[in-house]
């Protein structure tokens, strides 16, 4: 997941899926760039389940796939929070010392 989010153009297309599902000519419109590479995009994004498509007939729509980005959320939740108690025990520390340091002038 953490890939496909690393493409500029990959979060772009998800910006736009944030705003309801689009056919891939929807999606095509603001790049620059021929119909194979934008389709090599969608690739990365559906397979790493952050958005899924249907066909019917001979068009293509994609949508955003709610339980990845979920995931995605709730991994950088820990993570802060994780590096939040730890960056406040360094907090704490480095004023004991300080403050230690402060006694002994």
């Amino acid at each position: 997941m953490f890939h496909a989010l690393g493409d500029p153009t990959r979060r772009s297309i998800l910006e736009r899926l944030s705003m309801g599902p689009a056919t891939v000519g929807e999606l095509a419109e603001p790049f620059k760039m021929a119909l194979p590479s934008l389709m090599q995009h969608l690739g990365v994004l559906e397979d790493s389940s952050l958005v899924r498509s249907e066909k019917v007939g001979r068009i293509r729509t994609y949508k955003l796939t709610q339980d990845t980005m979920k995931a995605g959320e709730d991994w950088f939740v820990r993570q802060r929070t994780h590096w939040d108690k730890r960056l406040d025990q360094l907090d704490s520390y480095l004023l004991e010392m300080k403050e230690k340091e402060n006694g002994k002038n």
